[in-house]
């Protein structure tokens, strides 16, 4: 845990060190796997596709700012809803079955309205730039 920021998320290097829970050809249950997580932001990888790699996310509240350099990231949000507030004041809200690419170098946070269950798909192992912001 990044202690500096008292926060419940992980550091940069425990985001991008996570390990691979499943194998190729392992039948992932993601609706066992969400309903499993009871903490307020857990954040696995499931599987991995070549260079990249299938993440569930489930959270409240909001993230942290960052920027990831040299990755895309897509959101697909499965249950609740998900909010990208991105650095040029924008916000994009996305519903159940809606999705998103964030550019990689785009500064943005999530912030999950009540319990978000999400799927993302980003180069495994991931660079994180955390960025400070005013509120």
């Amino acid at each position: 845990m990044d202690s500096s920021h008292h926060s419940p998320f992980p550091s940069a290097a425990a985001y991008a060190s996570e390990p691979v829970r499943h194998p190729p050809l392992d039948v992932v249950d993601v609706v066992a796997e969400s309903g499993a997580i009871d903490e307020a932001y857990r954040n696995v990888v499931l599987s991995r596709v070549n260079t990249s790699c299938l993440r569930l996310a489930v959270f409240h509240g909001a993230y942290r700012w960052h920027r990831h350099p040299h990755s895309d990231e897509l959101f697909l949000v499965v249950e609740g809803r998900l909010e990208i507030d991105l650095a040029d004041g924008r916000t994009l809200a996305l519903g159940p079955w809606q999705c998103v690419v964030i550019p990689a170098g785009t500064v943005h946070r999530t912030r999950a309205v009540g319990r978000t269950v999400n799927l993302t798909v980003e180069s495994l192992g991931a660079e994180t730039e955390f960025v400070e912001r005013d509120a």
